[in-house]
């Protein structure tokens, strides 16, 4: 992996102390639960490294997280992280922290330009190839065991501009092609949610009231697969009749999975990715050696080992 150092100038001039007020973070959105353990797991590094981060909500508004930036570059913050509104839009970003010198760490969603990102930069998350990928090998192995040879699903996809919802389908595809699920699977249709639970409950009822029948619903995200959920037991429907897969292993999925309704999801640990961040804005700020891609792996979480996951979040 290509490695980056900023200038060992810097390091003398940059302290614990002369950081802690100089790390400026801009969060996609904070009302989402994965993203506010995501927020939390900085703020809980921060607090534990006697440092102080400005964290600032976005509001999923692309605009507003630029203006953040700058307004981080002109305050003369040490570094930046970024959890990316949508991440096509990236460059921008990168290239006012890279014409300021500032540091910059994306965390959690993959900017566009990843493998183009300047010495000072670098990115944090999970891979997203193997997130939903683990889910549907397993929501296959199911079906099989039930004895079926062929299925039809829904899928619940994240925002069209957002790199995790466009792999997180892929996967699905990549599965069925490479010859890892053991039955056919028949998509009736996808469409985005937008990763909303209430979105994803409006959906789901649309197709629910065509009468199609169907074997699962393959949900990007948690949020959606708990609304896909909610519909379908608004609609008498029991979910020893459907199997439904999501990703994050939030709180709430792991409290429906207790209870009997999501099958799967893939555990992320948003707070390893935000402590994660911080440490790699900290060692470029101070002129120290990080990797540019650093992953934090997925977790497949199923009823039989649920309980380990529902005290990590």
């Amino acid at each position: 992996m290509k490695k980056t150092l900023i200038a060992a100038g810097l390091a003398s001039l940059m302290t614990t102390t002369a950081m802690a007020e100089g790390i400026g973070v801009s969060m996609a959105l904070f009302d989402d639960n994965f993203l506010t353990v995501l927020r939390n797991g900085i703020q809980a590094k921060a607090d534990a490294d006697g440092l102080s981060v400005q964290i600032q909500d976005a509001q999923n508004d692309v605009a507003k997280q630029l203006d953040q930036i700058n307004n981080f570059i002109a305050q003369g913050v040490d570094a930046i992280i970024v959890n990316p509104v949508d991440t096509s839009a990236t460059q921008a970003m990168t290239d006012a922290a890279a014409a300021a010198g500032v540091p910059l760490v994306y965390v959690n969603r993959q900017p566009i330009n990843v493998d183009s990102l300047p010495d000072n930069q670098a990115f944090v998350a999970s891979n997203e190839s193997e997130s939903s990928r683990q889910g549907f090998i397993e929501q296959c192995r199911l079906w099989k065991e039930q004895g079926k040879e062929e299925v039809s699903v829904y899928v619940l996809q994240g925002e069209l501009s957002n790199q995790a919802a466009v792999q997180r389908t892929q996967n699905y595809y990549d599965v069925m092609n490479e010859g890892l699920c053991p039955v056919k699977v028949n998509i009736i249709d996808q469409q985005t949610a937008n990763w909303s639970r209430d979105q994803a409950q409006n959906l789901m009822t649309n197709w629910l009231s065509t009468g199609t029948p169907f074997d699962g619903v393959l949900a990007n995200n948690d949020e959606m697969a708990l609304g896909a959920i909610q519909a379908m037991k608004a609609a008498g429907i029991s979910m020893d009749d459907v199997i439904v897969s999501g990703v994050d292993a939030t709180q709430d999925a792991l409290a429906s999975m207790q209870a009997g309704e999501l099958d799967i999801t893939v555990f992320q640990n948003a707070a390893a990715q935000g402590g994660g961040a911080l440490d790699a804005a900290v060692k470029l700020a101070k002129g120290e050696t990080v990797e540019q891609k650093v992953y934090i792996p997925f977790e497949l979480v199923t009823p039989a080992n649920m309980a380990e996951y529902m005290a990590k979040n």
